[in-house]
């Protein structure tokens, strides 16, 4: 008889935690190899753990909403038929029974180690007298930056439980050294706790009061912070693309037939977005305080929609390595799975640029929020026939062209007003000159 662990996974460099959001076995429950033992969430995506092996779910050691450090032991898989214990975290076996002197000794005991743990665990340099931690780093920055304590204990933080990060910190001392930011006006910029949501202002009326899910809550703080964090500015163009339009329609079914994808308009955004990166590398970065970080790979974001309404950013990796074909395959499997809630943390992380396509809503055009910590974001808009002129060797003629806008929202502290504008042009430019001859 084996018992073999069932482990929270590493799940990327950044997560250092995850939250159990559903057992899909109990105790007692045959498994196979690879079948769905439980759901979790991280700050990023959610994902589901698959079985090692074949056997049964033995014990189960934390409920479910419970937050759990990556690498510890979630469950326990007997293998041979060894029978399953019904121990959990809410469950467990009564210890045997205790002389009162031993108890009072063990009690004792107990609260020493409890005590030397305590000042082991929390250092006290390391907490506020707000209550908030803070990591050494963070420590570090606010010395150098002669941020004091009742400074520091109002910066907003991003992290978990509302940890202040590196790039809060970042952030923060970026936008003082402007005049931009206050203590005051940081503070005010903190994502709403549940006792300020309910208590700030007076309900009435014929009114339905709902939660934020999980996903929400996080799509809503990181909209927050970039907003604070990016100066945003949004560009826009018109765009002709008949021959795109043209060319799609004449070879979407030969395609299906050929590689048994159905071609949509993303991939073909994702082409000329990724010639237009090349051509200007300076919109492929990301800002660390003063630092200009200059990505060398071209993965791009493209936001997709999930069945709940929430959004979801799977990211296509070296995307300028990948013929039309390849990006198709990648697209389509990309959306499938995030239809699916099955997108994998690696999925969805080191984006350097995203496309958000809003025409799919019959939206004209729109002014996305940048995704950080990239700098700028491509909205598509929906694609109408319109009338507009045509100049001909044989003069100007005004004909039914399909047209839709293009707007580009991008940080001004790195992206001026000239890089953004050039680079949406030539964007629109690939699209309006794309090749209606070219075979499949």
């Amino acid at each position: 008889m084996a018992k073999i662990e069932l482990l929270m996974p590493k799940m990327g460099e950044s997560i250092i935690e995850a939250t159990i959001l559903k057992w899909v076995k109990k105790v007692g429950d045959p498994v196979s190899v690879d079948d769905t033992v439980l759901e979790i969430a991280t700050d990023k995506v959610d994902s589901e753990i698959l079985s090692p092996a074949d056997g049964v779910i033995s014990e189960i050691l934390f409920p479910e909403n419970s937050v759990v450090g990556v690498g510890k032991v979630l469950a326990y898989i007997s293998t041979n038929g060894e029978q399953p214990s019904m121990v959990t975290q809410d469950t467990k076996p009564a210890a045997p029974a205790e002389k009162p002197e031993e108890k009072a000794e063990v009690i004792m005991q107990d609260m020493a180690a409890a005590r030397e743990t305590v000042q082991v665990m929390v250092p006290a340099q390391d907490v506020s007298r707000e209550g908030r931690f803070y990591s050494p780093l963070v420590k570090n920055i606010a010395k150098e930056e002669n941020i004091g304590a009742a400074e520091l204990d109002r910066i907003p933080g991003t992290g978990a439980n509302n940890r202040v990060t590196k790039q809060d910190m970042l952030a923060y001392i970026a936008g003082r050294a402007k005049g931009t930011a206050s203590v005051n006006a940081a503070a005010n910029i903190q994502p709403p706790s549940e006792t300020a949501a309910t208590t700030s202002s007076s309900i009435s009326g014929n009114v339905e009061i709902m939660e934020m899910d999980r996903m929400r809550k996080m799509i809503s703080d990181h909209m927050v912070m970039s907003k604070h964090t990016s100066p945003h500015v949004t560009s826009f163009v018109e765009t002709d693309v008949t021959n795109m339009v043209n060319w799609r329609e004449r070879n979407k079914k030969k395609f299906q037939e050929k590689y048994g994808e159905n071609i949509t308009y993303t991939p073909l955004f994702i082409e000329a977005v990724v010639k237009s990166l090349k051509e200007f590398p300076m919109v492929n970065v990301s800002l660390d305080g003063y630092r200009i970080i200059r990505k060398k790979d071209l993965n791009i974001g493209m936001a997709a929609a999930l069945p709940s309404g929430n959004l979801i950013v799977p990211v296509i990796k070296n995307a300028d390595m990948l013929s039309l074909v390849g990006l198709t395959k990648q697209v389509n499997d990309l959306a499938r799975r995030a239809r699916e809630n099955k997108l994998k943390p690696e999925d969805i992380q080191e984006g350097t640029f995203t496309i958000t396509n809003v025409g799919t809503f019959g939206n004209l055009m729109g002014t996305p929020i940048i995704n950080q910590p990239q700098v700028a974001i491509l909205a598509t808009g929906a694609i109408v026939k319109k009338p507009a002129v045509i100049e001909t060797e044989y003069g100007d003629v005004i004909a039914i062209r399909h047209m839709m806008f293009l707007s580009l929202s991008y940080d001004h502290r790195i992206v001026d007003g000239a890089l953004g504008g050039s680079f949406l042009k030539r964007v629109s430019d690939h699209l309006e000159r794309f090749d209606i001859n070219i075979e499949i």
